[in-house]
């Protein structure tokens, strides 16, 4: 069984982020910039393409990566991940221990303090519709024939660099789920993620609620109204310093009516 890293970036000029994210195996590196070029390097464990394009947009990112893979085993990765020594092994292992996986969602804690109250995976469990949001991209690992042969790729309408900020990740796991693969849980440290900057998140704002209440729409259509309420509940502590409850609800509301359009 094999295993690459796909890695979605901007602005590299040479293959250093390789070192940077302890990158042990394979790995497909899409870089986004201002040029058309390739690389290559090998040196007997592992081989690393990265792929220089003049473009923008983090679904259109990873569709390239996901395009180009061939192992068997696929790594979602963000620029900001470190990888622990060992990581391959551990996703390796879980899905020879799981062949009913086609998904396992791995832990990657947050170095951010401000973020802590991002996913702390502390259980094996199946993930569903009821907790299938509590996921980033960096937690992913999928064996890719199941992917491709139910034919799921990352929107290009969501995520930083699209027409609506965030939900990408969000949008992929929920079409897998829709198609039947099987997704699970894996308490296992693969790794740490930093999240000091992004190319979206701009603060809790008018654009940022909107932009929710769109994503929620496309997830839960109907429900979309009580999702919103939910959501501006569940992360009050997070925002209250920007915006009011009321706010929040009114502009997600908004976001929503669009997507009807």
């Amino acid at each position: 069984m094999t295993l690459e890293v796909l890695v979605s970036t901007m602005h590299q000029s040479d293959l250093e982020i390789v070192n940077r994210m302890n990158i042990r195996t394979d790995a497909i590196i899409i870089n986004q910039c201002d040029r058309n070029d390739y690389l290559q390097y090998e040196d007997g464990a592992k081989r690393i393409k990265m792929y220089s394009f003049d473009e923008k947009g983090v679904g259109l990112s990873r569709n390239s990566a996901l395009m180009r893979a061939t192992a068997d085993i696929c790594l979602m990765a963000d620029d900001d991940v470190v990888y622990d020594d060992g990581y391959e092994n551990v996703v390796l292992d879980a899905f020879k221990n799981n062949p009913r996986a086609d998904m396992i969602m791995f832990n990657v804690p947050t170095l951010n303090k401000d973020r802590k109250d991002d996913l702390n995976i502390q259980s094996h469990a199946r993930v569903n519709f009821t907790n299938f949001m509590r996921y980033g991209t960096y937690c992913i690992a999928f064996r890719r024939e199941s992917v491709i042969r139910a034919n799921i790729y990352f929107s290009l309408l969501f995520g930083g660099g699209a027409k609506y900020a965030c939900g990408e990740d969000t949008i992929f796991i929920a079409d897998c789920l829709k198609k039947g693969l099987k997704i699970y849980s894996n308490p296992a440290r693969i790794g740490t993620v930093k999240q000091e900057e992004s190319t979206w998140f701009k603060g809790y704002n008018e654009e940022y609620f909107f932009d929710r209440g769109v994503l929620h729409k496309n997830l839960f259509k109907r429900l979309s109204a009580l999702i919103n309420v939910q959501f501006a509940i569940r992360k009050y502590n997070l925002y209250k310093s920007d915006m009011d409850f009321w706010g929040a609800i009114r502009h997600m509301n908004r976001g929503s009516r669009e997507w009807e359009i």
